[in-house]
């Protein structure tokens, strides 16, 4: 008398897991993506062994095998790395059999290093979407995403009609993503900046201060001193990253009166209506995460009519073989020119004309009362 084999799943078990919340839908996304993982794998597969089918018996000039070229890039581009290896068995099997009816001279060698390069490019590919749990191009999606975030994060708040703002982020190599960063917030006539430098540039520190701009953005508003707890946070990560630095500015609209904090940043310059002259704040900190315990040296002022901050990044005026202080007085030589044209078309052309022959990321905040 035969019996029936025990489901994999028992009865209590598939009931209680049904029963945890959220859980179905994902169990329902799998499902479909293994299911699409299948049907694109059969496809392809059978896509691949057409072309070899006709190249060898219909026309070769027709139906070229360098179409496996694109089947294989297709199948490197959205199967899993376990379908893929399947889908390039077809494919050769594929080209053997054209190999075998037209002679290996027909299928030449340049065809075949081409699609063993591209095999090797596929697998790569598959590799890295498998590490990061995503399917087809969506990880490009998700970079793309999260450079959108971090732009419409790095602006300022909507301002007064007698209060003027710009912002100019410039990423090494022309990339999307760079260690420095802006998080800003309004709560009524308190308006709070905050400047970071995250040590490296381009790319390599990109990822870092995304991070980093989640946990800032989340810190500034929510704390009364920003940068202590800030420094806390990196403090009690593991590991060492390189260092961070950071300017932070609190700003009454009603009065003008502002607070800066620095740990380890470029100082802050004001640019005084009164006398026609930049000031160097006198704000100073330890750079973030160096000490468990952060002791800044605030300085205060009043934004007056004509008066503006500058807070800027040390990529501004940094360069190799020049000391820190000559570019500082080259920074605020060139924002001399921002008076005839007024702030917020200078700010701009200030950031170019201090990057120029270099390439690192710098950043610029300027805020003014007109």
């Amino acid at each position: 008398m035969s019996s029936r084999p025990a489901p994999l799943i028992p009865p209590r078990v598939r009931a209680a897991l049904v029963r945890v919340p959220g859980l179905v839908p994902v169990v329902r996304f799998v499902r479909r993506m293994l299911a699409r993982d299948r049907n694109l794998l059969g496809t392809l597969v059978v896509v691949a062994l057409v072309i070899g089918f006709l190249a060898a018996e219909v026309s070769n000039e027709w139906f070229s095998p360098s179409l496996l070229i694109l089947v294989t890039l297709v199948g490197g581009l959205q199967l899993r790395l376990a379908s893929l290896v399947k889908l390039l068995v077809g494919v050769g099997v594929a080209l053997a059999y054209v190999a075998a009816n037209l002679g290996a001279g027909r299928v030449g060698l340049g065809l075949t290093v081409t699609i063993v390069f591209t095999a090797v490019l596929a697998v790569l590919m598959a590799r890295t979407r498998g590490k990061l749990g995503v399917q087809g191009l969506r990880g490009d999606a998700m970079l793309l995403e999260l450079r959108d975030r971090l732009r419409s994060q790095g602006e300022l708040p909507p301002l007064p009609k007698d209060w003027g703002g710009k912002v100019v982020l410039k990423q090494a190599g022309g990339s999307s993503f760079g260690g420095d960063f802006l998080v800003s917030m309004r709560d009524g006539d308190s308006v709070e900046i905050a400047l970071v430098d995250v040590s490296g540039k381009g790319v390599d520190a990109g990822t870092r201060a995304l991070l980093l701009s989640g946990t800032f953005g989340g810190l500034l508003g929510s704390v009364d001193d920003f940068l202590p707890a800030c420094n806390a946070y990196l403090h009690r990560q593991r590991g060492d990253e390189g260092f961070v630095t950071a300017v932070h500015v609190r700003l009454d609209l009603a009065t003008g009166d502002y607070t800066i904090t620095s740990a380890g940043h470029p100082p802050v310059v004001k640019f005084d209506a009164g006398t026609g002259n930049w000031q160097v704040a006198s704000a100073k900190g330890v750079v973030l995460g160096v000490v468990p315990d952060l002791h800044c040296e605030p300085d205060s002022g009043t934004l007056r009519k004509g008066d503006a901050l500058l807070l800027f990044t040390d990529g501004l005026i940094e360069q190799p073989g020049r000391d820190i202080d000559a570019g500082l007085d080259r920074l605020l030589g060139e924002a001399e020119r921002l008076l005839p044209s007024g702030f917020r078309d200078g700010a701009r052309a200030l950031v170019n004309a201090m990057a120029s022959g270099h390439n690192d990321d710098c950043a610029l905040v300027l805020i003014w009362r007109p």
